[in-house]
Formats: C-alpha cells, structure tokens, sequence
C-alpha cells in the first residue's frame, strides 16, 4: 500500500523478531498450569495470532471486546464492554493480549473487572506502550515497542477502521 501520509515506524520483520522473544519469555514465566491469552478485540488480534504461535507451551484464547475510542484519533473516556469472555478465568494465569497501551484507561478498567473473576494471576502483553500518554496507572509486563506519542496504525491499530492490516507499525501524518 502506498500512501503518503504512513511512515514505517516499526517494518514488519523487527514486529516478528519481538514477537517470538515474548513468545519465549511468556512461556519461561508459565511452564505449567492453565494459561489464558484474553485478546482485546479488534486491533489486538493481530498480535494475539503470531504471539500465541510463537508460545512453547500450550495456551488458550478468548476474546473480549472492550473501547474508549470512537472514530477519531483520540479516547471518548468512556469504557464499555462490547463482547465479554466465554470462559471461567477462576484459578487460572491470565495474560490480556493488547495492542497498545495509551492512557491506560481502558487497561485499568479491564484489570480490575478481571480481578473480581478470581484468576491465579493477571499481566499484559502489548505490542506497543505509550507511557507519556498514561492518564491512569497500568503495568504491562511484555511489551514489544516502547514508542514515542505519536498516532500509529497497522498490525491491527486503525483510524477509522482503516490501515489494520498493514504489515508494519506506521505513523499516521495528515
């Protein structure tokens, strides 16, 4: 796709090389035990694919549907739960798969809905983190990118819907 307004920030190829790293890592710290990969929907997906391949040891995969974003390319602040989980989490590591860590809103919402569903243990997995935009404190422990504020798309980040299924982590100009 050419458009003139996407810079590649992070070209696929480092993307996987990251990814397969965490896979190990994820796997070194749960050799054992029921392990769950919650995936927040939709831009996450992407990263969930090629994380949970990357894993040396079994996993399961749920999906959970949580926004603050509208359209636009900033948070609405307000959080709502569009697709909750099928599963029973009680007793069981949990690694909530997410795309981005921005404000932490969202994230630290879900942590805490999650918390009351008695899991053995919760961390994050994000493909990217965003610490200067945090409004509310969240810790993800496997973090792929450390990246700098600006708005980016592909590998399952939009605007508008548009530019997820790019290969790379481009930054959006207009």
């Amino acid at each position: 796709m050419t458009d003139p307004n996407l810079k590649v920030l992070i070209p696929s190829e480092k993307i996987q090389a990251r990814i397969r790293e965490l896979g190990a890592q994820i796997s070194a710290d749960y050799p054992t035990g029921s392990l769950y990969f919650i995936c927040i929907l939709k831009g996450a997906c992407f990263f969930l694919t090629d994380l949970a391949r990357a894993m040396q040891r079994d996993v399961s995969v749920d999906f959970m549907g949580i926004s603050t974003y509208g359209k636009g390319k900033s948070s609405s602040g307000e959080v709502r739960v569009t697709k909750d989980l099928d599963i029973s989490l009680e007793g069981a590591d949990v690694v909530i798969v997410e795309d981005i860590v921005d404000s932490g809103v969202t994230l630290n919402y879900l942590m805490h809905l999650l918390e009351q569903r008695r899991p053995k243990s919760i961390r994050i997995a994000a493909l990217l983190d965003k610490p200067e935009r945090r409004l509310r404190p969240v810790h993800a422990s496997y973090v792929g990118f450390q990246i700098a504020d600006r708005f980016v798309v592909g590998f399952g980040l939009d605007y508008a819907e548009k530019y997820r299924n790019l290969d790379d982590v481009c930054v959006l100009d207009e």
